[in-house]
């Protein structure tokens, strides 16, 4: 049995010096896989409300300043824990963000093991999820 799903969230590119903020995923289709910080969007929350409590949880950081970058939206397929697939239609809102805090390098509890800088040009498409790759590529990091 296959399970259509949709799934909207907000998420945020945070680099400095050569270095992105991901969080590497607790579960779900992209379990294992480095992320942008950045999550679901709650009923009559706004994206942008959306981005920086994500931030928060996931990454220990306060938006100071953000912009829209993109939206964008990939597809993925896999197999849940129960053994039933789910196909996911994944949508994304995505900033440019400005934060500042101490970040957070535990796991949230939820769907972040913790966030962490990783230099840029030592990542591997294999290891990030699609939406990094999308990002990363576009800007210029990544052929």
């Amino acid at each position: 049995m296959v399970i259509k799903k949709e799934y909207i969230g907000s998420y945020g590119i945070i680099i400095e010096n050569n270095e992105i903020i991901l969080v590497k995923k607790a579960n779900g289709g992209y379990k294992g896989k480095l992320d942008l910080p950045g999550g679901g969007i709650m009923h009559n929350e706004t994206p942008m409300v959306t981005l920086k409590r994500e931030i928060k949880e996931e990454a220990g950081l306060d938006v100071l300043e953000c912009s829209l970058y993109d939206v964008t939206s990939t597809n993925i397929k896999w197999q849940m824990d129960n053994g039933k697939y789910e196909d996911l239609h994944h949508i994304g809102v995505l900033y440019l963000v400005n934060a500042q805090g101490n970040l957070k390098t535990i796991p949230d509890g939820l769907d972040s093991l913790g966030a962490k800088r990783y230099a840029i040009n030592k990542l591997k498409k294999d290891e990030l999820t699609p939406f990094a790759v999308y990002v990363l590529k576009k800007m210029g990091y990544l052929k």
